[in-house]
């Protein structure tokens, strides 16, 4: 197979692992290496990695900006469906694998590349989320997994392998290899080292966007979201592109200390991991939204919402972004939100986020139905026979129990 292969697209981050694997593809298959480096929104600066391609003898060098579609077409469709794997992650990492897929096949096309390649390992769920995509959009593409290839089976033997071949190594603040952390504009996990074993706690220094709860200011914060057919689109009155306004919430999420998750998950290969992640903004966006979603939606319609949502989930969390299920439930759950326009307001406090209000031009919420004085639009004596209709039932079977 490695005489077949003259030109591979690496999804290249410029870290230990992917700057191994480049090098790795060089020796193995005597190819051309393309790199793509993607700006997610991670936060670190991106011209490193172009300096460390150049070093290895890269000529074609990708790196592209892709934080605005990130949210716009990837963050925010997800957030419409309220997602939560296993009731509580917000699928930072998830999320993020197809526009990758989708961006390196569409580098393949441009430069003929006859491969693609990733640094995902053989036990984790992304190179099922990178490979799923990779052949939703390109069916005869050749895929290289060197973790499912070479022989580098540990990282003391790829810490090994990089300084044989001088390809610099990152350390902590204690000298050592840092966790394993996967960052974009929605998120950042940290797994590896300690937190392997999930009765440790994390160190306090691990943390990199929000302060400990017990750390963050005595005064809470008020925050309003303005929501137009779903997405956010203003903070405290002020219109913001999908990205921006994201980093904003991170910005006022990190500091009260909110959105900390530590976890232990199952993986869609089939074993469990434990994870810590930090996402203080979409924990701020998805209780908003929820508000402003109680406002307008129909019960029906909010009920079958909640019912679809795992299943919506996991598929993101599998790896089908691509697949037509998925794409059948997201016309759905886009039908739903038409009329979901409004404002949340929301409080955030040490570590926590809490809606105190919330108002919509579209509410189906009716105070002359709701409140408990006098009222001329419901009589209370037609709940009687309602509650005898759904009664029933029950009563029946209670009769024939009773003999």
């Amino acid at each position: 197979m490695a005489d077949q292969i003259k030109r591979v697209v690496l999804a290249y981050s410029g870290g230990l692992d992917t700057s191994v694997i480049l090098k790795w593809l060089q020796e193995e298959y005597r190819c051309e290496v393309v790199t793509f480096t993607a700006d997610l929104g991670q936060g670190e600066e991106l011209e490193p990695a172009r300096k460390k391609a150049e070093m290895a003898g890269v000529r074609q060098i990708f790196i592209d900006d892709l934080r605005e579609e990130f949210v716009r077409d990837f963050v925010f469709p997800m957030f419409r469906a309220n997602a939560l794997y296993e009731g509580v992650y917000l699928l930072g990492t998830s999320i993020a694998r197809p526009l990758i897929a989708k961006r390196q096949i569409e580098i393949a096309n441009m430069v003929g590349a006859d491969a693609v390649s990733h640094g995902a390992t053989g036990k984790g769920n992304d190179q099922v989320r990178f490979e799923l995509g990779y052949y939703a959009l390109k069916p005869d593409i050749k895929v290289i997994a060197p973790w499912r290839e070479w022989k580098l089976n540990s990282r003391s033997k790829l810490i090994e392998f990089a300084e044989k071949h001088q390809i610099p190594i990152a350390k902590d603040k204690r000298g050592e290899a840092p966790y394993s952390t996967d960052a974009n504009l929605l998120h950042i996990s940290y797994e590896g080292k300690v937190l392997e074993d999930p009765w440790v706690e994390p160190d306090e220094d691990m943390f990199t966007r929000s302060v400990a709860p017990e750390n963050a200011p005595d005064v809470p914060q008020y925050v309003e979201i303005d929501f137009e057919h779903g997405d956010p689109v203003a903070i405290d009155g002020v219109g913001m592109s999908p990205a921006s306004l994201l980093a904003k919430l991170n910005e006022l999420g990190g500091a009260h200390g909110i959105g900390r998750l530590d976890l232990v998950e199952n993986r869609f290969v089939g074993m469990k991991s434990r994870g810590v992640y930090e996402t203080p903004g979409g924990t701020i966006l998805i209780e908003a939204r929820r508000a402003v979603e109680s406002l307008c939606l129909d019960r029906g319609a909010m009920h079958l919402k909640d019912e679809l949502m795992p299943r919506y989930a996991e598929l993101i969390y599998n790896g089908f972004w691509f697949s037509p299920e998925r794409e059948m439930l997201q016309a759905l759950i886009d039908e739903s939100q038409k009329r979901v326009r409004g404002t949340a307001r929301v409080k955030l406090f040490k570590g926590h986020v809490r809606t105190v209000g919330r108002k919509s031009p579209t509410t189906l919420y009716n105070p002359e139905l709701a409140t408990f004085e006098a009222d001329t639009v419901y009589d209370q004596r037609d709940a009687a026979g309602f509650i005898k209709l759904n009664a029933l039932r029950l009563r029946l079977r209670g009769m024939v129990q009773k003999g």
